[in-house]
């Protein structure tokens, strides 16, 4: 089955900024592919999507697996017959400092928040190439350029991959352009579902608005999912091999 409307996929998609991402997109008129591991809140996310009268389908994934990354490109390309936009937006945080981190940990983390981003491009590259032209975006982090702070959930190992994401962003725009833009995201703190829930998250993120964001708020998933929609589909589009950052200028760092 083949859709008229332009086709994403976001990796993460089931809830957070990842699925605030995907209502966006999907608002905006795009058939969304949804990626992880999360199927109830997956499927929840779809069904939100077809509520707003556009096509989307579910597939579960490990993101830092290859081999299913390019099943998973192969399986919307039989569905939809296009890929114009990837997210990769899938991610996990790890506490541990390096004198606490075991190596499986270090490994687990790279894998997740970059090597996911690799498999990904490499799985839809070919189509966007074939096509004549997409759009590749990838959650980076403010943690790539500050290193994180002491309290922060997500140490140097999910700072390392952050920052990898970027350096991987900037080659790869001058690899694949100009037929395929790619670009980079860089979240500061961002209110999702998780962090409302959790009561130490709030308390830090409300002294952190308070003291050290220029705009004296937390962000939200909707001023993620904003500039989502811009490098996705603004047209013309001169950009590309950058990272924004989405953090109210978080300066107390």
């Amino acid at each position: 089955m083949t859709s008229m409307n332009k086709v994403a996929i976001v990796t993460g998609g089931a809830r957070g900024i990842g699925r605030g991402c995907a209502l966006a997109l999907a608002r905006a008129g795009w058939s969304i592919a949804l990626v992880d591991l999360l199927a109830p809140e997956m499927a929840r996310t779809e069904a939100e999507i077809r509520a707003l009268g556009q096509e989307a389908m579910s597939l579960e994934a490990d993101v830092s697996d290859f081999n299913r990354a390019g099943a998973v490109a192969r399986a919307v390309m039989e569905r939809f017959g296009r890929i114009d936009f990837l997210l990769n937006n899938a991610g996990r945080g790890n506490p541990a400092g390096i004198l606490e981190i075991e190596e499986a940990e270090f490994d687990r983390t790279i894998a997740i928040n970059l090597k996911s981003c690799f498999n990904y491009v490499r799985a839809v590259a070919p189509f966007m190439l074939e096509q004549g032209g997409g759009r590749i975006a990838s959650m980076s982090s403010m943690n790539a350029h500050s290193g994180g702070v002491t309290a922060a959930f997500s140490k140097f190992s999910y700072a390392a991959a952050k920052a990898g994401i970027i350096g991987m962003t900037r080659a790869l725009a001058k690899e694949l352009g100009p037929t395929i833009l790619v670009n980079a995201i860089c979240p500061g703190l961002i209110q999702t579902e998780l962090a409302t829930k959790n009561p130490v998250i709030v308390e830090r993120g409300a002294a952190i608005a308070r003291d050290g964001i220029a705009l004296h708020r937390m962000g939200g998933v909707d001023d993620v999912a904003q500039l989502v929609l811009f490098l996705a589909q603004s047209e013309p589009c001169f950009i590309t091999g950058q990272d924004f950052n989405v953090d109210g200028f978080q300066y107390n760092i």
